[in-house]
């Protein structure tokens, strides 16, 4: 029997919790929040097939089917348009992700703070809330023992950071493992998807996803989560992302009211309809994040502690691939750990093996997100007059939008190797 300890209480540690619990393994995991709804998740997420798969191999089958309940409503496809809300192209689903009868194949829209709900449910008493991680020492045969800001401490066999971009877990293991500004800031808001904003809101805004593209360097990320089931609460996630130049210093400080107010100062040649949007989004749902990303880091040598999602491999949010690639390492570090347990793998060995494959496929997903931010950020008007012209180029043929977005959204959600394995027997703890 092993036994894991994970520092973090987010999407990639719970999962992690969930899916170790399921094939029998001894885990605790120690969350810095007092209680469990102090965080606020109030937005969208994109679960695309790699976060699918690895939320079935965790989830029991009662929290896989809740999953999948509670999803929001597939298609619409994804537009890029001009500030004017000229549609320049819409990708359809088929070419985003072609359709597979395994629903653990398919991409959902969820609600962030459902979706933990969901990995919440069922752990009980094997998440312990108001436990700041302070620091780590290693004991006998290399056992962790994790102290924490309260005075008390925690000893496994394997301890797992899974505490975020600010990880000081990731701090004390990997001092060289650095993350970098991107100099550029988003503003998440939230509009209300009911009867009175469709009476104003174009029919394209209200589905799908959408790009708003402009010559200046920022952009708007429209995503419509609407409930499979009427709920009331139907939403619209929007994103204005910028140059950091674009803003004051420090605006993760400024209120909803004057981050909204100086979005509106940015886009006084927008269509009146995106300005209305922006306006008519909640001073509550709005915030301000500046974006930064974890440098690639050298191999290190496997040990007892371990890291995952954030703490390891942290992106801007351009891509969507943030929370999958977490949700990810969860899966993989789970199978890893529950053939230790069934004394199919050496501990080092197996540490070592998830590091390897997760350093491979969580920096080309780094990678690809700084790739879109930067294309989203572009404003050299020669490139944008020629991508405005492909993309309408592209609008008109399936065959031309396959060869151009085909891969865009699939590769980064392929299987792998270790995804196409079939899985080690499951015990009910």
């Amino acid at each position: 029997m092993i036994n894991v300890v994970i520092i973090g209480g987010g999407i990639g540690g719970l999962a992690l919790a969930q899916g170790l619990r399921r094939h029998g393994v001894q885990v605790a995991v120690y969350e810095r929040d007092a209680h469990r709804d102090d965080r606020l998740d109030r937005y969208r997420l994109a679960i695309n097939p790699a976060g699918s798969r690895s939320l079935r191999a965790c989830l029991p089958d009662q929290q896989w089917q809740v999953f999948l309940d509670t999803a929001g409503r597939p298609g619409g496809g994804f537009g890029f348009l001009g500030t004017d809300l000229r549609e320049l192209v819409v990708v359809e689903d088929a070419i985003m992700y072609p359709h597979v009868a395994d629903p653990a194949e398919r991409s959902y829209p969820v609600d962030r703070h459902t979706l933990r709900g969901i990995l919440l449910d069922g752990l009980g008493d094997t998440v312990h809330y108001g436990k700041t991680f302070d620091r780590y020492e290693i004991g006998a045969a290399g056992r962790p023992t994790a102290h924490f800001a309260d005075g008390t401490t925690a000893t496994g066999d394997i301890l797992v950071g899974a505490d975020g971009i600010n990880s000081r877990l990731r701090a004390q293991y990997l001092p060289a493992a650095t993350c970098h500004d991107t100099h550029a800031i988003g503003v998440g808001l939230k509009l209300p998807l009911d009867r009175d904003t469709r009476t104003w809101l174009p029919a394209r805004l209200g589905q799908g996803m959408n790009l708003v593209m402009t010559a200046a360097p920022q952009f708007l990320f429209t995503s419509a989560f609407e409930r499979q089931q009427p709920a009331g609460d139907d939403y619209l996630l929007c994103a204005f992302v910028a140059r950091d130049d674009q803003f004051p210093a420090h605006p993760e400080g400024l209120d909803g009211t004057r981050l909204k107010a100086h979005i509106a100062s940015l886009t006084t040649d927008w269509h009146p309809a995106l300005r209305q949007l922006i306006d008519q989004c909640p001073p509550e749902d709005v915030s301000a994040y500046p974006f930064r990303a974890s440098d690639r880091p050298t191999r290190w040598t496997p040990s007892q502690v371990t890291v995952l999602g954030d703490a390891v491999h942290s992106m801007p949010p351009t891509g969507g691939n943030g929370a999958n690639t977490a949700l990810r390492d969860a899966a993989l570090l789970t199978r890893q750990l529950s053939q230790v347990a069934q004394g199919q793998l050496p501990l080092l060995d197996a540490i070592g093996d998830y590091e390897a494959d997760m350093r491979d496929y969580g920096f080309q997903a780094v990678d690809l997100a700084m790739e879109t931010l930067r294309q989203g950020l572009t404003s050299n008007p020669v490139d944008m007059f020629f991508s405005r012209a492909w993309f309408r180029f592209c609008d008109l043929a399936a065959p031309l939008r396959r060869m151009t977005f085909g891969n865009s959204w699939a590769k980064v959600s392929a299987p792998r190797q270790w995804e196409r394995a079939v899985t080690t027997p499951i015990r009910t703890p």
